[in-house]
């Protein structure tokens, strides 16, 4: 099984298995939470009904109209400022759900500006954390050459530590700042921001929600849009160097056979046509490829000439240089042996055996008998 294969096979199973550990420790570590504040919650409910004597069903217009409004909390989201905020969630693919189009021509415009939008910012996110990593690779070596180091070219290791500290910096920094804007805690604000940057952006907790922020709060709503386009930068710039090097491994596989399969296709020779053995039959339409070589010792094995009668002197040395497949290799894969008898070959026309070399008299081949099939002619040379 190819590399390739085994390697796939194993990203799934492992996949696989990760998805059943995390599920077994989400459920470990969330459900009994959530069985008590769904109770909680059902308590409150039936004592607000009895309390103000209100039907289940006005309830449930009360909660629909709570959900609803819960978005105008922040002021106008489709106004520039919010629609800006809007679209950049869209192409980044955060999508926090916190506003969603509600209108025919809004959402078939979301999917069409996602459809050229998702792909422009993967590449462009792509190409800049490229970039950051070429100028980490260049501080790197300045640094090392002042120091006067012995190697001073950066390593992926190299390369991989800073990055990770950049993206630990950028994290903590945003974590700060939100948790003084919007009043969450430390701990929450880290959360948000590795929701956000690594582009989950489940919704549970967004910025710019409170207080009308997107209309009174212009310096907070741009430091928002830079942090989370600076963020995925450098969080493209990890990526750039731990995913996408696996990802690139089946590629490098696939190019190193085709690269084995073209330099064993330069090492072998095609045999087309009728093959001669020593023992008076005929190969027919054998076409193979090998690699090994065989000269005048093994000669009695297989001989391939045009025309089956030719004169030589006796006490000259036949040599034939070629590559063919052993006999026995050969010999079960070709369809078809053609005994000489079928050619019209007299027994005493190939008496003469030449060093080897079953070559026929010219003195007992007539013209009738010569060969009418064509016989592919190995390379091979002989001294007269």
């Amino acid at each position: 099984m190819k590399k390739q294969n085994v390697r796939t096979i194993s990203l799934i199973v492992c996949t696989f298995t990760y998805l059943l550990v995390g599920a077994a420790v989400f459920d470990a570590l969330e459900s009994e939470t959530e069985t008590l504040r769904c109770e909680a919650l059902q308590a409150v409910e039936n004592m607000i009904i009895e309390k103000y004597n209100i039907s289940e069903e006005d309830f449930k217009v009360m909660e629909t109209v709570v959900l609803k409004s819960e978005p105008h909390k922040a002021g106008k989201q489709w106004k520039f400022t919010g629609a800006f905020y809007y679209a950049t969630t869209v192409l980044t693919t955060i999508g926090y759900g916190h506003s969603t189009p509600s209108t025919i021509g809004g959402k078939l415009f979301t999917m069409c500006y996602a459809i050229v939008g998702i792909p422009l910012g993967l590449v462009m996110f792509q190409s800049i954390g490229e970039r950051v990593n070429r100028l980490s690779s260049f501080v790197i070596q300045a640094v090392r050459k002042s120091l006067h180091c012995k190697r001073t070219a950066a390593s992926e290791v190299d390369l991989i530590c800073v990055v990770t500290t950049l993206s630990s910096l950028t994290i903590a920094g945003g974590a700060a700042a939100f948790s003084k804007f919007e009043g969450w805690s430390y701990f929450d604000s880290v959360y948000y921001c590795f929701i956000t940057l690594t582009t989950i952006g489940f919704g549970d907790m967004v910025a710019l929600q409170k207080d009308n922020a997107l209309n009174t709060k212009p310096e907070y709503v741009m430091f928002a849009l830079i942090f989370i386009l600076f963020g995925l930068a450098i969080v493209a710039a990890s990526l750039n160097l731990l995913v996408l090097r696996f990802v690139t491994m089946n590629t490098e596989d696939e190019r190193r056979d085709e690269a084995q399969a073209m330099q064993a296709l330069q090492g072998s020779v095609k045999l087309e046509g009728d093959v001669i053995t020593a023992n008076g039959s005929i190969l027919s339409g054998y076409e193979g490829h090998d690699g090994q070589s065989f000269s005048g010792s093994n000669i009695s094995s297989m001989c391939s000439c045009r025309c089956a009668c030719f004169s030589a002197k006796r006490h000259k040395r036949h040599q034939m240089k070629g590559r063919r497949s052993p006999s026995s290799h050969m010999r079960h894969l070709l369809p078809e042996v053609v005994p000489m008898q079928d050619l019209g070959y007299d027994s005493h026309s190939l008496n003469h055996p030449l060093d080897g070399v079953d070559v026929v008299d010219t003195s007992s081949c007539s013209q009738p008998q010569l060969l009418k099939r064509n016989v592919s002619l190995l390379s091979f040379q002989y001294n007269i």
